[in-house]
């Protein structure tokens, strides 16, 4: 059985629904059965994951693909979809060596992005 791989010189796209939230909170509500407050501690704990692992992957260790992979997995979670999208494009670049400067750009971007809506989302609550 092959793997299907990127090309070596893939490049990230704009996302296909640019007008699409930052954080899709209809899945957030079915991940946290509906309950404010637990919405309310996963969305926090996500905030403070992601701004630790920004940061961590600043410096790119050699451990960045793992980082981008958790990032990926707990932005599932929530709904943060584009940066999940993200965090699978910069594991891949890491994963296999290629140039991740436009990766490593996008998830800065999308995180930021969730993390403005994170906040708006908790004053809210």
């Amino acid at each position: 059985m092959s793997s299907l791989r990127k090309p070596a010189n893939w490049v990230v796209s704009p996302p296909l629904a640019p007008d699409a939230p930052a954080i899709d909170f209809d899945h957030l509500a079915r991940m946290t059965l509906g309950e404010r407050e637990l919405e309310r501690e996963v969305l926090t704990l996500f905030a403070q994951q992601a701004a630790d692992l920004l940061a961590r992957l600043e410096k790119l260790p050699r451990e960045g693909a793992s980082l981008a992979h958790t990032m990926k997995g707990s932005a599932r979670g929530i709904g943060a979809f584009a940066v999940a999208k993200a965090a699978d494009d910069l594991e891949h670049g890491l994963r296999h060596g290629l140039p991740v400067a436009t990766e490593v750009a996008e998830l800065q971007r999308s995180v930021g992005c969730a993390l403005a809506s994170i906040a708006d989302r908790l004053e809210a609550l």
